[in-house]
């Protein structure tokens, strides 16, 4: 177990109310603030900015992403600092 996360889940849960990043199957990604999700994967994300060469391209705010279009979801934290290495 590492940071309280044992299931793949657990993770999103512990990302309730912090920022995430999506990379979605149109080669789009998504930063936003993670309001909810469900066992499919949907998302709703608070302030969801599209993101294009690192920089917020388009202001979208409160938005549903379904799950079967996300390739994967990223504690924006985690990203931001592996981006940095």
């Amino acid at each position: 177990m590492v940071n309280g996360v044992e299931r793949p889940l657990d993770l999103l849960n512990n990302s309730k109310g912090k920022e995430i990043l999506l990379q979605l199957k149109n080669d789009k990604q998504l930063v936003g603030t993670l309001l909810a999700f469900d066992i499919h994967i949907n998302i709703v994300l608070d302030n969801a900015k599209e993101i294009e060469n690192n920089e917020a391209k388009k202001s979208i705010g409160l938005a549903f992403i379904r799950g079967d279009t996300i390739i994967y979801i990223s504690p924006a934290s985690t990203s931001a600092q592996a981006k940095k290495e």
